[in-house]
């Protein structure tokens, strides 16, 4: 059976095995949808200054009935504001529509190499930890060009890249270079299509095996990579389903059998971090 890896990055900074995605959770729906995932169980909520619901996230996170000691709540900034004094201040911006002292863990969002503003970006980003906007610092969809320059350039490595990850898409490569790095990785949209994905043999297969879900399945698959999945679920019995995957262990023939599921042309959208440029 293959050992859990654990969620821990070069500094110490831990994460929990998944988190709660927010993309699409706004109003009042999408603030009781985090604050029960929050009391389901969740303790890393994930959202961004572009998904334009951090009002929300911050409403549910301060309505839950957990101490808010225990959550790491995480926002990215957007393309446009990579400038330093734009950075500064939709850091701030984001902290106060959070509702929140400061922000847990905050990503550049994309770097947007056409623009070629991320090392300014993530100097900003420096910044906003040193005056204590921020306590952890990370990045989301980079590649490793990428991470080595802002390190080069700043003398600081990223706690976290968030990429995009499932078994269409599973970024070997990717999750190897980071854990040399001792970054911590985390996957977005870590079902992928997941109608079409969740039928495939291979994770049908799993599951019944487990007497599990396909999106357990998925997930456990997930953890058992070393992965941080961030899946999006709106009600509490999904909610409650997701973190029990993190209780199965898959065997190391049933990983490979899922990642062998990869594709070169994986990608969802085909947002490639080469070119993609995120507004």
């Amino acid at each position: 059976m293959s050992d859990v890896s654990p969620f821990i990055a070069h500094n110490g900074f831990a994460l929990p095995t998944q988190g709660l995605g927010t993309y699409g959770l706004r109003g009042e729906a999408g603030a009781d949808a985090v604050r029960s995932g929050i009391e389901t169980g969740y303790r890393l909520i994930d959202t961004a200054f572009s998904y334009e619901n951090e009002g929300a996230v911050g409403w549910g996170v301060s309505g839950a009935a957990v101490d808010r000691a225990e959550l790491i709540v995480t926002t990215k900034l957007p393309g446009r504001h990579h400038a330093r004094y734009r950075a500064l201040v939709a850091i701030e911006e984001s902290r106060f529509r959070l509702g929140v002292d400061a922000i847990d863990l905050l990503l550049i969002h994309w770097p947007n190499p056409g623009v070629d503003r991320y090392v300014e970006a993530w100097a900003a980003l420096v910044e906003a930890r040193e005056r204590g906007l921020v306590r952890q610092i990370g990045v989301s969809n980079f590649l490793p060009e990428h991470l080595e320059r802002i390190e080069d350039e700043t003398g600081v490595r990223p706690v976290v890249n968030q990429i995009e990850l499932h078994p269409r898409f599973p970024q070997q490569e990717a999750l190897d270079h980071h854990r040399a790095q001792g970054i911590i990785t985390e996957a977005w949209s870590p079902l992928g299509k997941a109608g079409e994905l969740l039928g495939d043999p291979a994770i049908v297969e799993v599951a019944a095996a487990h007497g599990i879900t396909p999106v357990q399945a998925v997930l456990a698959w997930h953890a058992a990579r070393g992965v941080v999945a961030i899946p999006k679920a709106s009600s509490p019995e999904h909610q409650a389903l997701n973190l029990a995957a993190a209780q199965i262990r898959l065997s190391d023939d049933e990983i490979a059998a899922i990642t062998a599921l990869g594709r070169r042309d994986g990608r969802l959208w085909g947002a490639d971090p080469l070119t993609h440029e995120e507004l």
